[in-house]
């Protein structure tokens, strides 16, 4: 790297440097409409810390060229940076080898290699899938595809009025039919985190596997695998300060040993004849063609600036904010908030009456305050909340009381000119 890069941050012990990290995210001195951006939109995706914009720029600027096989200077720099974003990736969620972490373009596309390797391979009609009704679509669609296609049963796990996972309907729903159970880690609308040790024992009890849609869970907490005990752990890498089109499916060892290929082509092979191929080995099997190479390089990058700051110190940070936030729009008459379960990330989701979401959203972008509106990829959700849509607002490492106040008073002003 540049001597001339952005250094990674260092953690203080005895204070959260909220202002020192958010210098490093050069978007967030845009002004929006001669206001100062508020960016609340981290669960749809989060900005880019300018390390990691160095990070990317770098491998373009000095070090491209494809990974693997080639023998030249800039081939062997490219495949140690490309490798080495995988090792990073490995210990930032502490699989047992690096092999395990296979990169893709996203998590939903990490969920369908699952749903078409796995899930091809060693489903049989009349076997169980167990999902929840907060799922995100990524989560939802492809094993309704693998169902309709294999003749399976998918059942779902419903959820309290404040969005608790309810752990015993989970129990009630296993049987021995049950083959696998996929569940988000953290809900993208109600912040609900689940209990992911339990639900993956008493998965296993009954003698299926679990995989857990991580993409919110990765940005605001520490992630274990081997605790956790998960079969497979997909996220993405743009909700985590990393760039678009990199994601991470990670699995067991024996268990992507034993699952096909997902697409075929160069690099996934060991050797092509015209009869027959056969496969490389983990994790190349899984990465047909040329890689993201400066996406995955940037993504380790990503990993570096969280790491350096600390994901439990970015968790007490964000749960500070998210308190701060509660409380003030809990304030605010006709403001209903959607997921108030005990152990919830940093999202909140809401509705005001008599105001659509999407006119919230459309007025308080006016004084700079960037929120999402919709169904944000939750339909079943929607309709389990009895809602078409709501607004939500959600935090990262460089948010603050200051962004919750422009909120409010962003909010304040909404219901005052369309009331």
């Amino acid at each position: 790297m540049s001597d001339t890069a952005q250094a990674m941050p260092t953690a203080n012990d005895t204070a959260y440097d909220v202002l020192s990290y958010r210098s490093d995210f050069p978007i967030l001195s845009e002004r929006i409409y001669d206001k100062p951006l508020i960016f609340l939109d981290n669960a749809a995706s989060a900005q880019k810390p300018q390390q990691v914009i160095d990070a990317v720029r770098y491998v373009y600027e000095h070090e491209y060229a494809n990974v693997h096989r080639g023998v030249h200077y800039m081939s062997e720099k490219a495949t140690e940076a490309y490798e080495g974003a995988r090792v990073k990736v490995q210990r930032f969620i502490n699989a047992a080898h690096d092999h395990e972490v296979i990169f893709t373009r996203n998590a939903t596309e990490a969920v369908n290699m699952v749903a078409g390797t796995y899930g091809r391979r060693f489903l049989e009609p009349g076997d169980e899938i167990i999902i929840s009704v907060m799922e995100h679509h990524a989560n939802i669609v492809p094993w309704q595809m693998l169902r309709d296609e294999k003749g399976l049963v998918l059942k779902a796990v419903p959820v309290t009025d404040d969005g608790e996972f309810l752990l015993e309907d989970f129990k009630k729903l296993l049987t021995p039919r049950t083959k696998l159970v996929a569940i988000t880690h953290t809900s993208n609308v109600l912040g609900t985190i689940t209990p992911v040790a339990e639900i993956a024992r008493l998965a296993h009890d009954a003698g299926a596997k679990v995989l857990f849609d991580g993409s919110q869970a990765a940005v605001h907490s520490v992630v274990d695998v081997q605790a956790i005990d998960c079969d497979f752990y997909v996220f993405t890498g743009h909700k985590l300060y990393g760039p678009s089109g990199v994601g991470v499916l990670y699995g067991k060892e024996e268990l992507l040993n034993a699952m096909p290929p997902y697409l075929g082509g160069g690099e996934m092979i060991s050797t092509v004849t015209l009869a027959e191929s056969t496969w490389a080995e983990l994790p190349n099997k899984f990465e047909a063609g040329t890689p993201m190479i400066a996406q995955a390089i940037g993504l380790g990058a990503a990993i570096d600036y969280v790491s350096a700051i600390g994901m439990d110190r970015i968790a007490a940070h964000e749960q500070d904010v998210l308190g701060y936030a509660t409380q003030k729009l809990t304030s605010i008459p006709g403001l209903k908030i959607f997921g108030t379960a005990p152990s919830k990330a940093a999202v909140i989701s809401f509705s005001m009456e008599n105001i659509h979401p999407h006119d919230i959203a459309t007025i308080i972008d006016r004084a700079g305050v960037a929120c999402r509106a919709g169904h944000h990829c939750a339909q079943p959700l929607m309709d389990r909340m009895g809602v078409p849509a709501m607004t939500r607002a959600s935090f990262g490492l460089y948010n603050t009381r200051a962004d919750v106040d422009a909120l409010v008073e962003a909010l304040e002003f909404t219901q005052e000119f369309l009331g």
